[in-house]
This record gives structure tokens, C-alpha cells and sequence, in this order.
């Protein structure tokens, strides 16, 4: 230090140069041989707890009376003039410093702020200066550390993330900063700094444990923070099990979603635009086709805000109702045919193709193809073939022109009375016969008498003459493009064809039985009976037994009808019963009259048929019995002429046929009749020897009985 440096010390002391002037000759009196000595008297580093007293013991040699003088840094604190002033205590610390005798400097109840290095320097005029230094180190207990990060969130990605201690009091003397236990030092990823840790771009691999060691001379503090670095969510994944390229409706799967994140993130399903569920997985059971199409899956890391989505698209699929149907039509005024084929409804919709008329042509749901008619088409079958993702089908249609028919005939009554006849013609055809009307050689067209219904195929004709029905015939022709039928329909009055009845077996209940011809017309039926009375009419009239010469009316049917029951029988009586068919007022031929009761004995003519035959089969078994006595008369005669005996001799030569012939001649199981004549002759005619006699031919003989 140099003199100027030192005069403006003493200055800045407040000293005059009297005094600086004083010391200086008091050295140069005392020779140049005078060295001042300087030598702490303890340690040079001294720590001292906060609030209690420290002193910087010093002791110095060399000149008497020196001025010493103490410094915090540069700024002095203490100047003393030994033996001449008291010492000069910078007024804002004379509470804590005391200068002692020896010059030590003494810090009673001292606080953190004296910490710092101290100079003690002696002067003395003529003699080289003197100084030596000291570090006071103020220390605290360490108490009440807590650990903090700054932001709040450690985010992956970001620049960087910093974690501070606070502490209540006390002094750290060294930090030390360990991650999960292991010491951190300062590197590339890692900046330890006063009261802080720096994370540069911190990853999720840095989340763990952090701890700060603190120590000072009075003791140590190990605090403790779980760092968590937030990430994600991540790229999402989606998933549906069963994994199927599409489902069927009513089938039941699950989706489920998920993406690496901290924390866990928070999953929205999102449909049609509203939220459906905050699960990670979606139960889908007994899906319909308005389930069908985009699933968004919204994954939100709650702390960071940050978010990310994904989207499955669900096709369910549904089979077209009910099966395909192929139909062909008449186009172009009955001229051209059009194949139509059609599986509507279901998702997708089925494609539909014709490959036997145009194969690049299809159609979703449904198809028409035109086609001009032609004789190959005439009973071929056209096949439709059906794609839909669920299931292939096809339908088949054939093509074929009119059929022969018989038209059908059905009369009723209008409200007005009228007779209306209905005639139906229906040819079997693909596609339906259109029908045609005629009446004669003329057109029949739609009027007052004539109506034909919508599909063409039945005719009405309305009148309340039966007669003007049958003054012409009616023909209808069925027509299609690939041909067509005619018939003619001739109607008749009424008419009764047949009839039958069939009685109950105790005789009390009948059932009456008839049919009509197909074209007749027929408005109703009158059921009469001739005989006596019902019992339930005799019963109702008081009368025991009545009679009736006439038929009567006791039922009156509809046109339709073709069955009449009758009750209330006498089976001991006798009736009969007829069907009269009526077109309103008009009646036709009645039917067959049938007779139920027991019988009523011999008519005339039987009786004098019988009493004839009697007289007449009397005298033809007179004459059958004389001629059978004529034959039997007659056989005996010839039985009995005379007979010569036979000799022996001739006998064995010539052998006798009598007996064999006639039964050879004799048929039908008849025996011939007896010899005899040889039951007649007596022993000595049979035993002499007769003269040789040739017998003549056999004669055959037949009896006619």
C-alpha cells in the first residue's frame, strides 16, 4: 500500500494529518530498524453460529502505540490509535464489534451478515506495514428445506425444468444433488446452480427421485422430491375384438382404445357427434345398422392439456329381408318383355346382375332389364344372380306365353236387382296374360251392361232379362308377348245337371246334393218336397197326418249354393223331392225327383202282370213234367226187347262193347243205364254155348230231358 493510499485511509478514519504526521516521526525517531509483526492468534477461518460471540484473536509486535485498524472487505470497520484515542467503531456496528485490547476484534450475538473476510492491518510512521486476514463464516441450523420445481409440471419436450430448495434459516456451506440416489454433476442434460437443479429438455426417463444434501459446520439436511414428467398421450391404438372385416346385426363386440401417456390418459368416445362413453372400452352388444360408421376415440392428458384421437370405422352389415324376387313384365303395349329382379332393403344393399341378358348391367336393391320377346324365351329360365356381403343368392323367372284355360262362371244379384254374371279367364302365363273381350264378332267395351275389372282378367254383365244373356256368346282371349289363348263362353238358363240325396240312417234327416253346369245362370234355388207335412210343421199346426198332391217350396237357396239339409222326418212316411234352379224370377227344368219313405205296395200294371205269368208258368211246368214221363217211357221200352244168349267161345273171340261205348258218348258226368237184359237171363241161358252171332253196329241214342 502506498503512501497516498494510506494518508487518504487515515483520512477516510478521520484522522488529520497531525496525526499521520505524528506516527510517521515517531518511527523515523525510533531508526529504520524498527519492523512491525502481525500473527493471528487462532484460526484464520473461523465459523461461528448466528448469536453467538466470536473473536478474531490477533497479536502484533515491532513499535509501540501502532495504529491498527480493522476492514470487512475494503470498508473499514475499526480504527484505534493505541495509547493515543479510544478506538473508532463504525457507527452502524458498534452493537456487534468490540475491539479488545490486544486489538482483537470481538462480535458479540453476531449475524449472518458478518460473514465475511476481515483485514487487520498495523501501522506505525517509519515501519513497513503490517496486516493479516481473516474469514468469519456466520452459520445457522439448517432447518425446515422443502424442494419445489419451477413450472410446476415437468412437461417431455420442454426447454427446461428446475428444482429449488427453500429453507427456513441456515446457512448451506456445500449442496449436493442426487437423482434416485446417485450423485449429479453438471453436464450436458443436467446444470447444477446456487439453490437449484436445471433439467435441460427433460424425457420421461428422468422421472424419479430427487434429493438435495445440505451441509454446513453445523450439521446436514437430505430433502426429498418425486419429479413426474408428464408425456403424452401418444400416438392412440384401437382395437375391436372380435376383429371381423364387418358384423352382422345383433352380433356384440368391443372396442377398445389406448395410448402411452403420463398420467394415464382420460378416453371420450365420441358418435354421430356426442359423447357415448369415457371408458377405455366400448361394449357394443346387439348392434344394429344405425350403429354403423365412425368411432372416435379422444385421449386427453388431463395435467398437460394435451390430446390426440384416433377413429374406427364399424360397418354392420344387414341381410335383405325376406328372399330375392324375379318377375317379368309386359312393356311396350303388350309387346316387349322386361326381367325385373329384386332383394331390397339389408346394408349394403345387394347387387343384383342378369348375366344371361347383359352382363354389364346391374343394379343395388333392384334391376330391370328390357329385352325384345322372341320364341327363346319361350320356357327358358332366366337366372338373377345376388352379391351381398353377407350372403350370395340368386332367383330364377321363366318365361312362358298363355296356357289353355276354362273360364269360370258365378251369378249374383245387385242391390238394384239385377242378374250379374261374372266371367273370370285366367290363363297361367310370365308374364300375366292380358285379357281381351268379345261379344260375338264385336269388342265388348266398359258401359252399363258390360264392366271389366282392372286387370282385365273378369267380365260383368248386368241385366234383369235372363234371356239377353244368351243371345250371343262371350269370347276372351289371354295375351301376352310370347303368345296367346282364346276361349268362347256360351251361357245358358238355368239348369240343374245332377242331383243326388242321401238320407240319415234313421231315415229323420236328408242332405239334397246338385250341381249345376259351368255356364248356366243361376240365381238361386227352390227346394220342394211332395208328401205329407213335416213333423215339425204337424206339430205347430195340431195336425196328425196331412197329405200333399203338389210339390211345395220349403227352402230357398243362394246361387252358390249346391247343398240343402231337410229335418223333422217321418221315417214311416214317404216323400219325395225335387231342385228347381231359378235366374230371379225365371226357373229352369227341375231336377231329378227323389223318393225317401217306405214302400206303397203293387201298381196296376204289376198286378195284372203277376196275375197273367201265374196261369202261364203253371201250364209250361205241365208240359216239362209230360215230357220228361215221354222220355223215361221211352228208354224203359227199349230196354226190355229180346236178347239171345252168347257162347262162351264167341264171347272170348269177339269181345262186346256194349258196355264201353255209351259211356264214351255220354258226357257231363252221366252214367250210361244198365243192361237189363242181363239181370233177366236165367243160368242155363248164360251157360250154353248159342250159335255164332255176329251183334249189330252200336246205335247211338240221346236223351233230350
Amino acid at each position: 500500500m502506498t503512501r497516498v493510499d494510506k494518508t487518504k485511509r487515515f483520512s477516510d478514519l478521520g484522522l488529520g494529518p497531525e496525526v499521520f504526521l505524528f506516527l510517521l516521526l515517531s518511527c523515523t525517531f525510533h531508526g529504520a530498524h524498527c519492523d512491525l509483526v502481525v500473527s493471528p492468534a487462532g484460526h484464520t477461518v473461523v465459523n461461528a453460529e448466528a448469536g453467538r460471540n466470536v473473536t478474531l484473536a490477533v497479536s502484533f509486535s515491532g513499535a509501540p502505540d501502532p495504529f491498527v485498524a480493522w476492514f470487512m472487505k475494503d470498508v473499514s470497520i475499526v480504527t484505534w490509535n493505541i495509547g493515543l484515542t479510544p478506538p473508532n467503531i463504525a457507527e452502524n456496528k458498534s452493537k456487534v464489534l468490540r475491539l479488545e485490547p490486544k486489538g482483537s476484534l470481538t462480535f458479540v450475538n453476531v449475524t449472518l451478515e458478518y460473514s465475511s473476510n476481515y483485514t487487520f492491518e498495523i501501522t506505525k510512521s517509519g515501519l513497513k506495514q503490517a496486516s493479516t486476514t481473516f474469514t468469519l463464516n456466520v452459520f445457522e441450523i439448517i432447518q425446515h428445506v422443502s424442494l419445489r420445481s419451477e413450472p410446476d409440471l415437468a412437461i417431455e419436450g420442454t426447454d427446461r425444468f428446475s428444482l429449488n430448495y427453500n429453507m427456513s434459516q441456515g446457512v448451506v456451506q456445500q449442496q449436493t444433488w442426487l437423482f434416485n440416489g446417485m450423485e449429479i454433476q453438471t453436464n450436458s442434460h443436467y446444470s447444477v446452480q446456487d439453490k437449484s437443479l436445471v433439467i435441460l429438455r427433460p424425457t420421461r426417463s428422468d422421472t424419479g427421485q430427487y434429493s438435495v444434501f445440505l451441509t454446513n459446520p453445523l450439521g446436514s439436511v437430505t430433502t426429498h422430491i418425486n419429479v413426474t414428467v408428464l408425456y403424452g398421450p401418444e400416438e392412440p391404438i384401437i382395437q375391436a375384438r372380435p376383429a371381423w372385416p364387418f358384423y352382422v346385426s345383433g352380433d356384440s363386440l368391443l372396442l377398445s382404445c389406448w395410448a402411452k401417456g403420463s398420467p394415464k390418459p382420460t378416453v371420450e368416445w365420441i358418435f354421430g357427434g356426442q359423447n357415448i362413453s369415457r371408458s377405455g372400452i366400448l361394449n357394443l352388444t346387439n348392434v344394429k345398422t344405425s350403429q354403423g360408421g365412425n368411432y372416435t376415440c379422444m385421449l386427453l392428458n388431463e395435467l398437460t392439456k394435451n390430446q390426440s384421437q384416433i377413429s374406427f370405422t364399424l360397418d354392420v352389415y344387414e341381410r335383405p329381408s325376406g328372399n330375392p324376387l324375379c318377375s317379368v313384365q309386359s312393356v311396350n303395349n303388350n309387346v316387349d318383355l322386361q326381367y325385373h329382379c329384386q332383394w331390397s332393403g339389408g346394408t349394403p344393399q345387394a347387387r343384383l346382375y342378369f348375366p344371361a341378358l347383359d352382363n354389364s348391367k346391374s343394379g343395388l336393391g333392384n334391376l330391370s332389364v328390357p329385352v325384345n320377346a322372341s320364341e327363346n324365351l319361350d320356357g327358358r329360365t332366366i337366372t338373377c344372380l345376388i352379391e351381398h356381403p353377407i350372403e350370395k343368392n340368386k332367383c330364377n323367372i321363366t318365361a312362358s306365353n298363355p296356357v289353355k284355360f276354362l273360364p269360370t262362371v258365378r251369378t249374383t244379384v245387385s242391390f238394384e236387382g239385377k242378374i250379374v254374371v261374372s266371367i273370370h279367364c285366367v290363363s297361367e302365363a310370365s308374364p300375366s296374360a292380358v285379357v281381351s273381350w268379345s261379344r260375338g264378332s264385336e269388342a265388348v267395351t266398359k258401359g252399363t251392361t258390360h264392366q271389366i275389372s282392372s286387370d282385365t282378367t273378369q267380365l260383368q254383365i248386368r241385366d234383369y232379362n235372363v234371356s239377353n244373356f244368351l243371345l250371343q256368346n262371350y269370347t276372351c282371349t289371354c295375351k301376352n308377348p310370347l303368345g296367346s289363348q282364346r276361349r268362347e263362353i256360351q251361357l245358358r238358363g238355368p239348369f240343374i245337371s245332377d242331383s243326388s240325396l242321401f238320407p240319415n240312417q234313421d231315415g229323420t234327416i236328408l242332405t239334397l246334393t246338385w250341381e249345376v253346369p259351368p255356364y248356366s245362370v243361376v240365381t238361386g234355388f227352390d227346394i220342394q218336397m211332395k208328401g205329407p207335412d213335416l213333423q215339425s210343421k204337424r206339430r205347430y199346426d195340431n195336425q196328425t197326418k196331412g197329405n200333399s198332391n203338389g210339390f211345395q217350396t220349403i227352402q230357398q237357396k243362394p246361387g252358390s249354393a249346391r247343398i240343402a239339409d231337410v229335418f223333422d222326418l217321418d221315417p214311416k212316411l214317404t216323400y219325395r223331392f225335387q231342385v228347381i234352379p231359378k235366374a230371379l224370377m225365371t226357373e229352369g227344368e227341375p231336377s231329378e225327383v227323389h223318393r225317401i219313405g217306405p214302400g206303397e205296395g203293387l201298381s196296376g200294371p204289376a198286378i195284372a202282370g203277376i196275375a197273367a205269368g201265374i196261369p202261364c208258368s203253371l201250364l209250361f211246368l205241365l208240359l216239362l213234367a209230360l215230357l220228361i214221363f215221354l222220355c223215361v217211357y221211352c228208354h224203359k221200352n227199349r230196354s226190355r226187347q229180346t236178347r239171345y244168349p252168347v257162347s262162351r267161345a264167341v264171347e272170348k273171340a269177339i269181345p262186346t262193347q256194349t258196355d264201353s261205348t255209351p259211356n264214351i258218348l255220354l258226357t257231363g258226368g252221366l252214367k250210361a243205364p244198365p243192361d237189363y237184359n242181363r239181370f233177366q237171363q236165367t243160368p242155363s241161358e248164360r251157360s250154353v254155348a248159342l250159335p255164332s252171332f255176329v251183334p249189330p253196329p252200336p246205335v247211338r241214342v240221346a236223351t233230350t230231358v
